[in-house]
């Protein structure tokens, strides 16, 4: 999500959300490129929770590229790219952003 205004120098925040459980982790970041969410995901995602049987993401940049098809094929990670402009496949991702938004506000 972002950018929103500069805040100690991070302006984006990455959210994850479980599928099932609708658990959310967050973190505040100064980019929103390939290797911070790489990162992310290897830190904080992998090695908290396990891995994963498949990551579903929107098409942008920082998910679509080559650190991220290496690292989800090292981990066996399927990866669901959801259609431009189809809501039902990011429902609870958009509804995760939308009570973060309001919790970021505050």
């Amino acid at each position: 999500m972002g950018p929103f205004p500069i805040s100690n120098g991070y302006s984006y925040i990455l959210l994850v959300v479980d599928y099932v459980s609708r658990w959310v982790e967050a973190a505040a970041t100064k980019t929103n490129d390939a290797k911070v969410v790489v990162d992310f995901l290897k830190s904080n995602i992998f090695c908290w929770f396990g891995v994963p049987k498949a990551l579903i993401s929107d098409q942008g940049s920082h998910f679509c590229n080559r650190s991220m098809s290496s690292l989800l094929n090292k981990y066996r990670v399927v990866h669901q790219i959801a259609t431009a402009y189809h809501p039902r496949q990011t429902a609870k991702l958009k509804y995760s952003i939308g009570k973060s938004r309001k919790f970021y506000k505050r």
